[in-house]
């Protein structure tokens, strides 16, 4: 099958170039679904140009605001943070929007950018100079976070509030709108989106969810979006008449209960274009409860979850509207067009995953984007994680590094790399010191590309890990690197082979603690069940609590299993994200599964596991037992004090330096390869 869609891909490409037939010049690629052959048209709705107002943008498609901890501790932008919008522009987006933009101090949380001194708008002005120089156009978002922020202001900043704020303080926050408008125009920004969603200062004050005031901001809507129109017209007059204004806003609260519904929504919107905004921006969630799964929704989430939303307040009002919630895959934001229900769409975390999503679905290459997987372990995971501090993603290692020289032109000397392991970090590995012109040389003790990787997808909601793990090995296999799988290495292989470098990325092994009956036929290890090796049936007890624990017991529940996962810690899912950790809660208790937390297995028997929980000694009836004590790092040192005898430069990568995080494997796995 793979070689007739290539044959057929061949076909339709020179077809195209000797312009036979009208029809042929709209196919872009044959996609083949149970041996049915259907050739895909163009993605001509996405990369139809818009104007909005006096701007006329290229295409459809959004980079939408993301913090990306890019900015100084003043709020000053980088040029890091330059060179990470300029890669976007240059790979074919729309528009790009900054991420919050702070309009006073009140709302200045350390490393946010900010627009309120004029030191702000000279790194804005450098910003908006290099995004056009690149193709693209540029928007800032202004933002006042109100008690949203509280957790990232300086310790002596009090957050603003609906109810802490007196009149002088609302009347001050407008004008700094209004300031920072001005600012931004001046600085040279192709249009202003005002940030009127999320739990930020001006929805508290529009939903009744959290508003708490008792004064003319207030009570009916006109009162409780007074707040929000004194912005709009404080930043509309700071405007061109010409620029357009846009405004994000929540198509409805889902958390707390009880605030704006999305017909809240439709009349706010009308409202807010008889005060001067050109374009919605339709999201959903907010931070500060549990619609954050909403806001940054992981793969737990449907794709484009929200775009039937955007559809019901774009057939309300008569204004473009665009739409962001998951949209990662080029047919899902082209068909949000073209069939009317969406005006652009934001493609976000798919453009952190690959810089260049836009030209490559433009081109027809999709079977070359590196597609975001929604595990928020970099974009959501990672800012809020003081050892990270900022932005990265699992599938693209080099945000914030767009700047770098990744070419190994300076070194003179192109060298075989030995890589031992092909999980995500060998694989990355691999594929970067192609593209540096090194010659990597892959060998896999087991049969296939992915590693652990594969394992996860496995588990329900992700599937979309599995889909990169393969990914990542078919693209180094397109890469032509030289790949031996059933090979483990061995320090003969290195003394035989004796390459310029070597990266250890051999992975972990499922941990296994000491205890009486673990040689039971009744007892499995998480790994194997998860690789389909083994199916347990029955009541099954699962020794961990952590992810791998959580997914058997959903990956068993589905297959008519019933599942008792035991959790030595008093909280399920161990280092999960935050996000995440509220999808398994929700999902354990839909399956049914049961939880028993604080508890440590002490022995397994034919029929039971014994365990101690709280001081006492307690048997659980089972039929069969899952161990999912997660895994340690497979000893290398053998390999490494061979690579020490021959003078060869050595890396540990991955799980075999401990790194438990697919994002970490991933970027250790880069790193390595940009040391050679």
């Amino acid at each position: 099958m793979g070689t007739l869609l290539k044959m057929l891909n061949i076909i339709k490409k020179n077809l195209r170039n000797f312009g036979f037939f009208g029809l042929i010049n709209m196919v872009h690629y044959v996609e083949i679904t149970k041996g049915k052959v259907a050739f895909i048209v163009a993605f001509d709705a996405l990369f139809s140009p818009i104007t909005i107002k006096g701007l006329t943008l290229k295409n459809r498609v959004i980079m939408p605001a993301m913090k990306t901890s890019f900015c100084t501790e003043n709020g000053e932008i980088t040029q890091q943070l330059i060179d990470y919008h300029v890669a976007r522009a240059k790979g074919g987006c729309g528009l790009n929007i900054t991420e919050c933009c702070a309009v006073h101090e009140s709302t200045h949380g350390i490393n946010y950018m900010a627009l309120y001194k004029p030191v702000h708008k000279n790194g804005l002005k450098a910003l908006a100079d290099a995004l056009h120089k690149a193709g693209g156009k540029l928007c800032v978002q202004l933002w006042h976070g109100g008690n949203v922020i509280k957790r990232h202001l300086p310790e002596d900043v009090t957050p603003m509030t609906p109810e802490n704020m007196t009149k002088e303080d609302i009347d001050t926050i407008v004008a700094a709108f209004g300031n920072a408008a001005a600012m931004a125009v001046e600085a040279g920004v192709d249009c202003i989106e005002f940030q009127a969603a999320h739990g930020f200062l001006p929805h508290a004050f529009l939903s009744t969810a959290y508003n708490k005031r008792t004064d003319e901001y207030n009570g009916s809507f006109e009162n409780r979006a007074r707040f929000a129109f004194e912005c709009i017209e404080a930043i509309r007059k700071n405007m061109p008449e010409d620029m357009p204004l846009l405004m994000r806003v929540n198509a409805q609260d889902d958390h707390p209960r009880g605030g704006m519904s999305i017909n809240d929504t439709i009349e706010f919107i009308k409202a807010a274009k008889e005060k001067g905004v050109d374009m919605a921006d339709v999201s959903r969630g907010n931070p500060d409860s549990e619609g954050i799964k909403y806001e940054v929704p992981s793969f737990d989430v449907p794709k484009g979850f929200n775009i039937d939303n955007a559809a019901i307040i774009r057939a309300s009002v008569d204004m473009p509207v665009a739409v962001a919630g998951r949209i990662n895959r080029p047919k899902l934001a082209n068909n949000a067009i073209a069939e009317g229900k969406v005006d652009m769409v934001a493609v976000g975390r798919g453009q952190l995953a690959d810089p260049d999503f836009c030209n490559k679905v433009q081109a027809g290459d999709i079977d070359r984007i590196r597609y975001c997987i929604g595990c928020n372990q970099g974009c959501f995971d990672g800012i809020n994680d003081p050892k990270i501090g900022r932005i990265s993603c699992l599938r693209n290692p080099f945000i914030g590094k767009e700047g770098s020289d990744r070419s190994s032109e300076a070194l003179g000397q192109r060298k075989r790399v030995l890589i031992a392991g092909a999980g995500i970090a060998g694989l990355v590995a691999a594929n970067i010191l192609v593209h540096r012109g090194h010659i990597p040389v892959i060998y896999e003790a087991s049969n296939q590309l992915g590693g652990q990787l594969i394992l996860a997808g496995r588990a329900p909601t992700k599937t979309e890990m599995e889909e990169a793990a393969v990914w990542e090995g078919e693209e180094v296999k397109r890469l032509g690197v030289e790949i031996h799988l059933n090979t483990p290495v061995t320090t003969e292989l290195i003394e035989q082979m004796n390459p310029d470098a070597v990266i250890i990325a051999i992975g972990a092994a499922p941990r296994r603690i000491p205890m009486p009956g673990m040689d039971l036929p009744n007892v499995f290890v998480a790994h194997d069940v998860l690789a389909g090796k083994a199916t347990p049936k029955g009541k099954v007890a699962i020794l961990g609590g952590g992810l791998v624990g959580i997914e058997v017991a959903e990956y068993l529940t589905l297959r008519g299993a019933e599942c008792i996962v035991l959790s030595r810690s008093m909280q399920m899912g161990g280092n999960l994200g935050k996000i995440r950790k509220l999808f398994v809660a929700e999902q354990l208790q839909e399956m049914g599964i049961q939880c028993i937390v604080n508890a440590s297995g002490k022995e397994i028997t034919p029929t039971e596991v014994l365990y101690e929980q709280d001081g006492f000694l307690k048997a659980l009836e089972c039929d069969n037992v899952v161990i999912a004590m997660g895994s340690k790092a497979r000893p290398s040192e053998d390999l490494q004090d061979k690579c020490k005898e021959m003078d060869i430069p050595c890396f540990v990568v991955g799980d075999a330096a401990n790194a438990g995080l697919a994002l970490l494997s991933s970027a250790q796995g880069a790193e390595a390869a940009m040391k050679i």
